[in-house]
């Protein structure tokens, strides 16, 4: 049968199916990225049952965390080079596998090869190109529609934080992962709707990269018994298409912009693993500390919806990247008041701020990493920014989890998270306002006419740097700025 033909998009259509991929991204980042942070629920189920420290039972959220994001590149290959549908089937059938054998761990040690790496390694070929869809799909409505797709982490930790903290009740801390493992069986469903889209500007970079269809006719080696054989040696290589797929890599935003989310990353993550127990710390109930990764859940859905639709108005648009700015360092605002909030009634506010401004940065993330490098190439920078996501995941929880043992308290790794996403924010800061001053004094030199070249009738040769030439009398004069003649 012959291959249907798909039609040719000269823009990204900003409606139509891109909705149902809107829906499919929604649903993958509730079974990613909200089971993810419900696993620090189990946090005290696992240091209780293990008898282990609070570093210790940390590597299980941090290992899931590094291995979805140091394997994102490895989803966008698989996405790029066999389809965005295969990469999410397979991922949803090694994290639900993943989940479902964590359900029968005898030591920590098999939680941090099930729960974290197996599983992070099925989120990890889901995430990235499910966001990746997004953009293809939208241009002039994609914050709107990443703040969509996007806000599924909220919604999904608003309704799974309380879920999970009554099946643990019900079916212990085992049956809770094994139903999370059937649970996670529907990103198999999203990558269903994945549909890909043919774009001119896809097809133009292929044309440009491939230099076997610009070659004439003649130049093509003849059909032999050999042919399959030569055709595979005319294409480039993968080395050298890998090579074009990752030639952002040498932008000097985008390495700016790479070195800040290693900041901010590393500041993120521990929330997510000690807001639970630090609540129980200081006198709050179980029911109470699971209803507070609620509130930031659903907060952090406002925070999707509301900053994506107020970065697509016309005042806002070419703003992303400052509000981008603004909601890193607000966040790290609030981490640096929480050691002081040791009260139900005051940690609530503070879920609800830092919800808002985490949804809200969370959403933008792949709107600028798009402005830096373009649409063609955003599968590929997204797998390495969520990349450069996985050494902090993987090394902040622990760290948190040390200085707690050895201070006794929470203070000083929340202080050192709320640096770090402060730094992240004034790093970017500083390298936008260079940009700006070098842009302005580069103006300012293409408006300065430079030398000037005049021959005068009497063969004088005249260069003048600025101003007007004068010639009296066989002098040569010049108003504004000196000149020489020969």
């Amino acid at each position: 049968m012959a291959a249907p033909k798909r039609t040719l998009y000269i823009s990204p259509p900003d409606g139509g199916w891109g909705w149902m991929i809107v829906a499919g991204c929604f649903l993958v980042t509730i079974c990613t990225r909200a089971v993810t942070r419900c696993i620090s629920i189990f946090f005290v189920e696992f240091q209780t049952y293990f008898a282990q420290d609070y570093a210790q039972t940390a590597w299980i959220h941090s290992i899931v965390d590094c291995v979805t994001m140091l394997c994102a590149p490895l989803g966008s290959v698989i996405s790029n080079h066999l389809s965005c549908q295969v990469g999410i089937m397979l991922g949803g059938l090694l994290a639900s596998t993943g989940l479902i054998l964590s359900s029968f761990a005898t030591s920590l040690k098999h939680l941090y090869l099930t729960l974290g790496v197996l599983t992070g390694l099925g989120f990890a070929l889901c995430y990235s190109p499910a966001i990746a869809m997004v953009g293809k799909y939208f241009n002039k409505r994609r914050a709107l529609a990443y703040g969509i797709a996007m806000s599924g982490s909220g919604i999904g930790t608003f309704i799974l934080a309380p879920v999970v903290q009554l099946l643990i009740e019900q079916f212990s801390w085992r049956g809770a992962l094994l139903i999370l493992g059937g649970f996670v069986l529907n990103l198999c469903v999203c990558g269903a709707l994945m549909r890909p889209i043919n774009l001119k500007e896809d097809h133009k970079n292929h044309s440009e990269q491939d230099p076997v269809s610009k070659m004439p006719k003649e130049d093509l080696p003849p059909l032999s018994l050999c042919s399959p054989l030569l055709k595979e040696c005319t294409h480039p290589c993968l080395c050298c298409s890998l090579q074009q797929e990752y030639r952002f890599l040498f932008i000097a935003d985008f390495v700016v912009f790479a070195t800040s989310i290693l900041f901010m990353a590393y500041g993120c993550s521990p929330l997510f693993v000690y807001l639970v127990p630090y609540a129980l710390s200081v006198g709050v109930s179980h029911q109470q500390a699971a209803f507070l990764m609620s509130i930031l859940g659903v907060i952090n859905i406002v925070g999707n919806v509301t900053f994506g639709w107020l970065t697509d108005r016309r005042c806002l648009k070419n703003s992303r990247y400052i509000c981008y700015l603004f909601a890193v360092g607000l966040d790290g605002l609030c981490y640096l008041f929480l050691p002081m909030l040791q009260s139900f009634p005051l940690l609530v506010p503070f879920s609800c701020t830092f919800g808002y401004f985490d949804g809200a940065y969370v959403t933008l993330i792949p709107v600028v990493t798009a402005e830096v490098v373009g649409t063609t190439s955003l599968s590929s920078a997204l797998g390495v920014v969520y990349f450069l996501h996985a050494i902090p995941y993987l090394v902040s929880p622990p760290i948190a989890g040390w200085l707690v043992d050895t201070t006794g308290n929470y203070t000083a790794a929340f202080l050192l998270c709320g640096f770090s996403m402060i730094f992240s924010s004034i790093l970017l800061s500083f390298a936008r306002l260079l940009k700006k001053m070098k842009t302005s004094q580069v103006q300012s030199l293409d408006k300065d006419p430079g030398p000037k070249l005049q021959l005068w009738p009497n063969g004088t040769v005249a260069y003048s740097v600025a101003g007007e030439l004068d010639q009296k009398d066989g002098d040569l004069r010049t108003t504004g700025a000196p000149s020489y003649n020969t």
